[in-house]
């Protein structure tokens, strides 16, 4: 008996029974989750093209196209820092056929800012973790400091600024966190957006940032910025010669930025471990794992279930970050 006769038949047998409209619907749903997905499927990435979360997106979306035999299309949604496209995904429907890059906001967001448009522990189907990045303590050459130590000697000194891609970003949260655990003040020069702190940081307009690894790794080996440190408890494998900042003055210094999937609430159990289990099976590969290493992250899937434990224990750790840093954002 074929998918589609077997779907006739359970949806007959359900009016015949006289269930609910909910109940029926629910069934369909269920129904079509067993042979998901049929159609296209929209990839919704938070950020503008051409970034290293769209890249990567626009990697798996590929993978998954050539596992799932559906078109998976990557559609940029940014603004207002991720919340507009995180919006999106919460009222969008239940079926599968809209999913999306998540990063680090996700659970950020509900301390840092006073309202949102969406519940972030409620409104969401977690589908999967993907990578974690860290973040890389870089100055420039000018700046008489060759470590993490020198650095925080010197900020003792004299106040320091260090820029980030705005207030409430994650390179913000790092500086953050570094001030509160060390007892030093920096200035926060915010920017719209890593590129033109990056910049500013070339031109010595500013003597410090934290920046994912992929922004500046080519500057670091030319010798335009000096990496102190990288932001997580172990060495970070692509720039394996630079020390964490826990191991060099700052013991639990931890902070990273992660990338995952997920989709609106309630969609079908189903159609989350298939997603899930596609995406485990596409972070194995070879050359997807070349490739997320030349983005200067680090493959760590976790299913669905551990992707949501993750999360908890983020909304906690980014509420003290922000609280303790007096963080504010609108």
């Amino acid at each position: 008996m074929t998918a589609e006769r077997r779907m006739t038949l359970s949806r007959r047998a359900l009016l015949a029974a006289g269930l609910p409209a909910m109940t029926i619907a629910m069934a369909r749903a269920q129904d079509g989750a067993e042979t998901y997905p049929e159609r296209q499927v929209s990839f919704i990435v938070p950020f503008a093209p051409a970034g290293g979360t769209d890249i990567l997106a626009r990697l798996l979306a590929q993978k998954l196209e050539q596992r799932l035999g559906k078109a998976f299309v990557v559609e940029n949604r940014p603004g207002a820092g991720t919340i507009l496209a995180t919006n999106y995904i919460a009222k969008s429907a239940p079926d599968g056929y809209t999913i999306a890059m998540t990063v680090s906001s996700l659970a950020a967001d509900v301390t840092l800012y006073k309202s949102l448009p969406y519940d972030p522990a409620k409104d969401f189907a977690l589908i999967a973790l993907i990578a974690r990045v860290p973040f890389v303590l870089v100055v420039n050459p000018s700046l008489p400091v060759n470590s993490v130590e020198d650095l925080i000697d010197l900020a003792k000194q004299r106040t320091l600024s260090y820029g980030s891609g705005g207030v409430g970003a994650f390179h913000h949260l790092a500086a953050a966190l570094f001030s509160t655990l060390t007892g030093i003040k920096m200035a926060h020069v915010p920017y719209r957006g890593t590129a033109p702190a990056l910049n500013d940081l070339l031109a010595g307009q500013i003597p410090l940032i934290w920046a994912l690894p992929v922004s500046v790794m080519p500057f670091v080996e030319q010798g335009k910025v000096k990496a102190l440190g990288v932001s997580t408890l172990h060495r970070f494998p692509a720039m394996a010669q630079v020390p964490t900042v826990a191991e060099s003055v700052v013991p639990g210094f931890d902070i990273e930025f992660f990338f995952g999937i997920a989709a609106p609430a309630k969609v079908p159990p189903q159609v989350v471990e298939r997603l899930s289990a596609a995406i485990r099976e596409i972070t194995e590969l070879p050359d997807v794992r070349a490739r997320m290493s030349a983005l200067g992250t680090s493959v760590d899937f976790r299913n669905s279930d551990q992707f949501r434990e993750q999360i908890t224990k983020e909304y906690q750790k980014y509420g003290t970050i922000v609280r303790d840093a007096g963080i504010e954002s609108n």
